[in-house]
């Protein structure tokens, strides 16, 4: 679609940076309510002042420009703080899923050059502070600020919410807050001052095509960028209640849940975990306008035995998919933000409609590129571009295309013109509308989340029952895919189904777990002519016994026609 176009969004470009985001919408929404949780309710004034404390609490630990900042927070008020204290002054926040197991949690904190972690004691099972010090003593043991640790060798200080007092290395919120008594707010502006749109602002760690999550760099224009368009996109203003589900650590909570609500003005409702009843209860009683969640947390809503009795009527911006529409008596398809596609890479949609598009154009196509990107469709072997019509590799490049891969060259995943190769198929037909086909890569997306393959079977190496393993995605029509264990049992040993599982949720994401483990003699594994194991009879032998048990996964029942 030729080169990328100016970037319009209606926004003064110098403004760009997540701090004077914040800034701006503090100073027209000023008194109005930003975000609501369980526990707090903070107005946009409150939450720029709490960002500002954050900011000069990390100035007085140390933080300078560029140094990179963890959150191991839940979707919580303090994540949202935190997120735009750490931009004001130039660090880079690095956002560390909720559901990574501890060995993620490490690789992210070493990979991502962590030199401070703001985190949270503990969640439901999950002791975040604690299992740290037992991974690493040296934390534990360190006097405050002086951590050194071999395993995560940048970093130097820890602060934790939900705890009174410093442990050790691990000191305390309270401790963040009274390093920042002597930063005046003067100097906290000043060095807000010298951070620009093109500056680092966030690392997002995703699942990608290789063993280990990659870190996903965008700069602070691309954040901010996308917030406003979401704004814009999905037709928002200042009445708006927004619910969400979507996490924060990934771009979609960023962008679409955190920075088109405050672009509008609206109202954040924010819950740490998902739970349907209580999500039910919040949207009933804060009267919320719109509702985002993965399609299966959509239907795990509907489904809830509370639902029913609940009064949703102020719900009006609700995707198509979601039975939320009829709980609430939404009439007709005039609203749905599903004509659009984007990824990580691109720190969401790159290309799309306004979700308030003819139902026929939301259904049947992604949208068209967005100001300031260009998408061309390139022949998957070659790299040539292909014409009209014709369906290849969708690959992007733009103003919001993510500065690069931490540690990565980018001549690794750049071509030779600047376009990144997504591993998705498509199309763009003759009236510039793209249309996605399906995936090129092995790369697994299940209910909004990205899994690796090889990053699984490289975690399942290490377990001795097990001669050969491989993971498939199953088509599964609410969760996009889903995730299936194809193994070949150790000479000798046993394994059953429920230890694999147990055991891979004992080391990685639970999104990770393969929902079914099957079993195979090895020469029921199909091999390439140079001895590689072939993904897509394995996924069709799976797609068989799950057919043919008749297994029941999220509502939908395989073998049911």
């Amino acid at each position: 679609m030729g080169e990328p176009s100016d970037v319009t969004v209606g926004q003064d470009p110098d403004r760009l940076t997540l701090g004077r985001f914040l800034e701006d919408a503090a100073g027209v929404s000023g008194s109005r309510e930003a975000l609501v949780s369980a526990e707090r309710r903070l107005t946009y004034e409150q939450l720029h002042a709490e960002a500002v404390a954050i900011a000069r609490g990390l100035v007085g630990a140390g933080v300078v420009k560029g140094a990179h900042v963890a959150l191991l927070l839940p979707s919580s008020p303090e994540f949202v703080a935190a997120l735009f204290g750490a931009a004001m002054i130039g660090a880079v926040a690095v956002p560390v899923s909720t559901f990574a197991s501890p060995e993620e949690i490490d690789h992210i904190l070493r990979h991502g050059d962590a030199s401070v972690l703001l985190m949270r004691d503990r969640l439901l099972r999950h002791a975040w502070a604690d299992d740290l010090v037992a991974r690493h003593p040296a934390v534990g043991a360190a006097e405050p600020g002086a951590i050194r640790c071999a395993a995560l060798p940048q970093l130097r200080r820890v602060f934790c919410l939900g705890r009174d007092s410093r442990q050790g290395g691990i000191e305390s919120w309270k401790d963040l807050l009274a390093l920042g008594q002597d930063v005046t707010p003067e100097l906290v502006a000043a060095l807000g001052d010298e951070v620009v749109p093109s500056d680092r602002g966030v690392i997002i760690y995703t699942s990608g095509s290789t063993a280990l999550p990659k870190g996903v760099v965008h700069s602070q224009r691309t954040v901010a960028i996308q917030s406003w368009r979401f704004r814009e996109q999905m037709a928002l203003g200042p009445d708006e209640r927004v619910w969400t589900a979507q996490p924060f650590f990934w771009t979609a909570g960023l962008c679409m849940s955190i920075g088109a609500t405050l672009a509008a003005g609206g109202t954040l409702l924010i819950q740490e975990r998902f739970e349907p009843e209580a999500a039910l209860a919040m949207m009933e009683s804060e009267r919320a306008t719109m509702a985002h969640a993965w399609v299966h947390q959509h239907r795990a809503l509907g489904e809830h035995p509370s639902a029913a009795a609940r009064d949703l009527s102020s719900l009006e911006k609700v995707g198509f998919h979601s039975p939320l529409r009829d709980l609430a008596g939404i009439d007709g398809n005039t609203w749905g933000p599903e004509g659009s596609y984007g990824l990580s890479e691109t720190s969401t949609i790159c290309s799309s409609i306004p979700s308030d598009s003819p139902l026929e154009l939301r259904e049947s196509t992604h949208g068209k590129p967005l100001p300031g990107v260009s998408i061309r469709i390139a022949d998957p072997q070659s790299g040539a571009p292909l014409g009209v019509g014709e369906e290849g590799e969708i690959t992007v490049k733009g103003v919001t295309l993510m500065l690069g891969y931490q540690k990565v060259e980018p001549e690794s995943w750049r071509d030779p013109d600047g376009y990144f190769h997504t591993g998705d198929a498509g199309l763009i037909d003759a009236e510039g509308y793209l249309h996605w086909t399906g995936r090129i890569t092995d790369l697994i997306k299940t209910g909004g989340a990205n899994v690796s393959p090889i990053e699984i079977e490289r975690k399942l190496d290490s377990l001795q029952s097990l001669h050969a393993a491989r993971i498939v995605g199953v088509p599964h029509p609410i969760l996009g895919e889903i995730v299936v264990l194809c193994a070949v049992p150790t000479p000798g040993a046993s394994p059953t189904e429920d230890e694999i599982r147990a055991w891979v949720r004992e080391h990685m994401s639970t999104y990770k777990v393969p929902r079914r483990v099957f079993f195979f003699s090895e020469d029921e594994f199909e091999l390439t002519g140079n001895q590689k194991i072939k993904t897509a009879p394995l996924r069709e032998a799976a797609l068989r016994r799950l057919e043919a048990e008749r297994v029941e996964i999220e509502g939908h029942v395989y073998g049911e026609s």
